[in-house]
């Protein structure tokens, strides 16, 4: 992982950002990381892995033994 100080930030954030596009990069002060920066294709992915994520345990946890008719439902909110 390529690490990067404040400093190095403020000099030239475009080659940070691009260092960004490929892989994660930490911005450290006095030596220690105090956050990271991701280009945008990763954090999409990251994102839409995450929402799959809490889709896939909502549908896990969901007792579907209770569900009701989608045209019963539907007749009766006259869609």
């Amino acid at each position: 992982m390529t690490n990067l100080s404040i400093s190095q930030l403020k000099m030239n954030p475009r080659q940070a950002i691009l260092a960004a596009l490929d892989y994660p990069v930490a911005i450290k002060s006095r030596n220690q990381v105090q956050g990271y920066l991701v280009g945008k294709d990763l954090y999409e992915k990251i994102i839409t892995y995450i929402e799959d994520f809490i889709d896939q345990r909502a549908i896990k946890h969901t007792d579907f033994s209770k569900g009701r008719d989608f045209e019963t439902v539907a007749k009766k909110l006259g869609i």
